[in-house]
């Protein structure tokens, strides 16, 4: 399936405005930086990959007005924008990595003039769309190879064309094997506290034509005692250097449980999620978010007034729980920093 997620469109950031799945489709337009701010944070557009993406267009947003008559002031807003939309969500490397591709392809064209440096910026950030089509792509590819005919996959969040420029990661991994021919079937967590699973994945794979079937986050650990689970498959926000992968919260419960049943648990994501400066998962910072996003639920308050809430967005898988982690340049079988090393180098 491939659904173009966010776009440069006539000057303006086109993105679809995820809040809205699946009762509406509707395309949003950003045209400040204080736009794609928020759409960022308040979840329009998700999905580290998408996320990056946004982050580097929204740095056109912030420069291609700037009256900088020079390159060190232009270099001067460039930074303030990179600084206050690095600010719009933590754990998701993806932005962090496309603002510094930003950043270092202004600094690589200094010697030009404002509107070429401008010109050069917008081309970076097609460029990193592009790639991350073909990255996809690749990861779809080579994660089908783990999947066989008649295979049921359980999978958690939304890591689709979503949730990237317009392909996916983990439902990339099951577009491609459905785009084989393979027979698969698919149970999609609804992914607690904002229900990507039920509103976004389910979505995705019907529009796909993929029989999927929508259950509660608790209800995993029972389909995997019956034998009805062939595998898991998840996307990442972060991947540290050892392995540890941080993904949307409920996904280290379902590492516990596929280990705990024998099922294989596979991670799909690009290379540029990984962070490579980071150890371990514990220096993986994790977003708190709102409790109104646990204590009300479609607009109603389902909790008690003034009750304590907990509400990380994303937790940490450990490496040894992981069979293995599928990108674009293969497959990392029982990753460990020697094998993730190994393969970054590639």
């Amino acid at each position: 399936m491939s659904i173009s997620t966010i776009e440069w469109h006539e000057g303006r950031i086109k993105l679809i405005d995820q809040t809205l799945l699946p009762n509406k489709f509707k395309h949003i337009y950003c045209d400040t930086v204080e736009s794609i701010w928020e759409a960022i944070k308040n979840l329009r557009v998700r999905g580290a990959p998408a996320i990056g993406i946004a982050g580097a267009l929204g740095v056109i947003l912030g420069v291609q007005n700037s009256r900088a008559k020079d390159y060190p002031e232009l270099k001067k807003q460039l930074e303030h924008v990179i600084s206050y939309l690095a600010s719009s969500r933590p754990t998701a490397v993806n932005l962090f990595w496309a603002l510094d591709r930003m950043r270092v392809c202004c600094e690589k064209h200094k010697e030009l003039s404002i509107s070429e440096i401008k010109s050069k910026l917008l081309n970076e950030a097609q460029k990193i769309i592009d790639e991350d089509k073909n990255v996809c792509r690749n990861i779809g590819k080579n994660g089908a190879k783990l999947i066989k005919n008649g295979d049921v996959i359980l999978t958690h969040c939304n890591a689709g064309g979503l949730a990237t420029a317009d392909y996916g990661t983990a439902l990339g991994v099951i577009f491609y094997a459905n785009e084989q021919g393979k027979k698969i079937r698919v149970y999609a967590d609804e992914t607690r506290p904002l229900l990507q699973g039920a509103r976004l994945t389910t979505w995705e794979l019907m529009q796909a034509g993929i029989d999927v079937t929508l259950i509660c986050d608790n209800m995993a650990g029972s389909l995997m005692r019956q034998g009805k689970i062939s595998c898991v498959i998840v996307g990442a926000d972060r991947i540290a250097s050892n392995g540890d992968t941080a993904n949307k919260i409920g996904t280290y419960s379902l590492a516990v449980l596929a280990k705990a049943h024998s099922i294989p648990f596979y991670v799909a994501a690009p290379i540029s999620t990984f962070d490579m400066k980071i150890k371990s998962g514990e220096q993986i910072p994790i977003e708190q978010r709102a409790p109104e996003e646990v204590t009300n639920l479609c607009g109603k308050r389902i909790a008690p007034k003034d009750v304590n809430v907990y509400n990380p967005a994303f937790d940490i898988t450990p490496a040894r729980l992981i069979s293995a982690i599928i990108t674009e340049c293969g497959i990392i079988k029982k990753p460990d920093k020697g094998k993730i090393i190994g393969d970054i180098m590639l």
